[in-house]
């Protein structure tokens, strides 16, 4: 197998680059984050302008048609520069979900606004209670002549405090699986309750007090959408994945030269043997991470649901413990300066923290990965 990167994609990772080193500094993020946005809109749209909100797009819906190792390319770089713009939450997820539940002409009309960035959907799936449980879904959406009323309350919803559209998971009484619905965001009856995370990423909890939609709110068809559900959240793990191992790479790259300048006693800290095994580790963990991502990236596209889960939960689960070695140890071998604000190192470790429970931890997807290979057996 090639694991070389195609002409494009390495043309896509130099435009992300270059884009990073001008405009996306420590200084320049310490300002977005202090924003009342918590997200430059100016770098939104530099980011439409290179193609990112077009690339998971199939192209006859308007957009690039990037796979999975398209997506992987983009979320390592979003990873190196700790990026705070809703790209998994507003781009990534809702695109998976659009392609795998819509209708040909749902797929169009949607779609559009999404390519060119000007349309921001978020994904309002995860419930009080619901830990990682895909199908667990208690928000209720009560049939009402042609359409529908939703009641209930969805947390923790990646850029759902910019969204202009929420993609809601919702239980019609009496269907076996949960359905999806479009809802404004600015839709009487809904509340949005906005929040920085730890890492400085955005979320929020949303309220649905008797929401009324329309028939044509239902996007795709009614009490189908879990396996749309799995399909979009496998292709968020993948991304995470991805952006991870961006997160490493320039953690263990700035542990390094931390270690090669700062000096001890007359020394400096590298030239202690100890401490370069803790360095050669943490780029063991972070080289096993990118080839997991990788498979994680090839298995997206993969049509077998039950290979994709597999490959996908096993990357999980072995770049979350990943997360763990090298974010600790960066901040260990930085000494009391690496958990303070005022160093980058902290930002990543958080960044790691927050990835390795996002859409599951190491237990949920060690106990899926158990599970699919029982089924295989």
């Amino acid at each position: 197998m090639n694991f070389s990167l195609t002409e494009e994609q390495t043309a896509l990772k130099d435009s992300i680059g270059k884009f990073l080193e001008r405009d996306y500094t420590f200084d320049d993020r310490w300002k977005v984050i202090r924003s009342p946005e918590g997200w430059s809109r100016a770098h939104w749209n530099k980011l439409a302008e290179i193609g990112l909100m077009a690339l998971p797009v199939a192209e006859a819906d308007g957009g690039l048609g990037g796979g999975g190792v398209d997506t992987m390319v983009v979320m390592e770089q979003i990873g190196k520069g700790l990026v705070l713009e809703p790209y998994l939450g507003c781009v990534v997820l809702p695109a998976a979900l659009i392609k795998a539940a819509g209708s040909e002409a749902q797929r169009t009309s949607l779609s559009e606004g999404l390519a060119s960035g000007e349309t921001l959907y978020a994904f309002a799936h995860t419930e009080p209670g619901q830990r990682y449980e895909r199908a667990s879904v208690a928000l209720a959406a009560t049939p009402n002549g042609d359409g529908y009323v939703l009641s209930g309350k969805k947390i923790s919803v990646l850029g759902g405090d910019c969204a202009d559209v929420l993609i809601v998971s919702a239980k019609v009484p009496g269907d076996a699986e949960a359905s999806l619905f479009l809802v404004p965001a600015n839709a009487a009856g809904v509340t949005r309750h906005a929040y920085p995370m730890q890492d400085a990423q955005r979320g929020a909890d949303i309220e649905f007090a008797n929401v009324t939609v329309g028939a044509d709110a239902l996007l795709g068809t009614r009490g189908k959408a879990q396996a749309a559900i799995d399909y979009a959240l496998d292709v968020a793990c993948a991304a995470l994945c991805a952006e991870a191992v961006g997160a490493m790479t320039e953690l263990q790259k700035i542990t390094i030269e931390y270690l090669k300048t700062r000096k001890q006693f007359g020394r400096a800290l590298g030239t202690n043997q100890a401490l370069q095994h803790r360095a050669v580790d943490m780029l063991m963990h972070v080289e096993m991470s990118r080839s997991m991502a990788l498979e994680a990236a090839t298995a997206v596209d993969n049509p077998d649901a039950a290979a994709r889960a597999k490959a996908i939960s096993g990357a999980k689960t072995t770049i979350n413990q990943a997360c763990r070695f090298v974010g600790q140890n960066a901040v260990q071998l930085h000494g009391g300066i690496g958990v303070t604000h005022e160093l980058n190192t902290s930002h990543y470790f958080k960044r790691l923290t927050m990835i390795s429970v996002t859409f599951g931890d190491s237990d949920w997807h060690l106990a899926r990965y158990g599970d699919a290979l029982l089924a295989a057996a």
